[in-house]
């Protein structure tokens, strides 16, 4: 049985990381709030652009793009947006769990890590890793998004992959975080006519349209992702340290207990002694 000194030592050991715990949880709020506020900047861009790209799916001319043209899918691309350190609970392993179900659907995978905890997790699995983006998840840049969009691009265009995908985790709520696989190339196509309907003009043309449309909609769909998931990151890890510091008053209010009563033990022993010492002098 542990001394009334390891017991006391343990409750200041135990007590040090609560206030580490409580820091680190002041922390990821703050975070949050930064996060949330560049979230409430990328969704409407996101939805805008989403809507152009939706508007030509429906044009025949469309169809003639490489961006929009289908193909057989041999190589498939996955943009998994994961965070660069721990602590925030299950959410890198719930999102790269989701997107591990698709590659094992049979696709030759090309994966392309944000975040140092996707490049690890794939990585023991022997999963073909063809590059990985350390410390953008957090920072949530545009240009990064756009650096990572142009090379994603270019690996369609010269035929090293058939399609992509974008991996996230969605921000719901501070408790609630949705992993979500999203398909970001080839964009689509529609084979019914309804451009006049539509009464949208493009100049020069449609084609000219799309080589700066398409650009747009993957630097957006990529930003709002990072942010996303930047949002769910410090979320979690704001829960998560909030259960820890739960924990750590528990395990303190035991320990505390604990303490008490050897104490209390080892004083009754002590009056005992003296009484018996007083009554055989006696």
């Amino acid at each position: 049985m542990p001394s009334m000194k390891t017991i006391k030592r343990r409750i200041k050991s135990v007590d040090t990381t609560k206030k580490i715990m409580m820091a680190m949880d002041m922390v990821a709020a703050a975070k949050l709030q930064k996060a949330r506020a560049r979230l409430d900047v990328a969704r409407p861009f996101m939805d805008a652009a989403k809507k152009i790209v939706d508007a030509l799916n429906h044009c025949e001319d469309a169809n003639r793009h490489i961006l929009f043209r289908p193909r057989k899918v041999r190589h498939t691309a996955y943009l998994v947006i994961t965070s660069d350190r721990g602590l925030c609970g299950n959410h890198n392993t719930s999102l790269a769990e989701k997107v591990l179900s698709y590659i094992n659907a049979g696709k030759n995978e090309r994966i392309l890590a944000i975040g140092l905890k996707g490049h690890e997790y794939f990585l023991l699995r022997g999963k073909n890793i063809l590059h990985t983006y350390p410390d953008v998840s957090e920072t949530a840049l545009y240009e990064d998004a756009a650096r990572i969009a142009d090379y994603l691009a270019s690996l369609y265009t010269t035929g090293e992959i058939d399609e992509a995908y974008v991996a996230y985790t969605q921000f719901e709520s501070a408790l609630t975080h949705i992993p979500r696989v999203v398909k970001m190339l080839p964009v689509g196509h529609c084979s019914k006519k309804v451009f006049e309907a539509d009464g949208m003009c493009y100049e020069p043309d449609v084609l000219s349209f799309i080589d700066h449309a398409v650009p747009m909609y993957m630097n957006a769909l990529i930003f709002a992702a990072l942010n996303e998931s930047s949002a769910c990151e410090q979320a979690a890890r704001m829960v998560s340290m909030e259960s820890a510091v739960d924990n750590a008053s528990e395990i303190i209010s035991k320990l505390t207990r604990v303490y008490n009563r050897r104490r209390q033990t080892a004083i009754t022993q002590e009056i005992s002694e003296i009484v018996s010492s007083a009554n055989m002098l006696k």
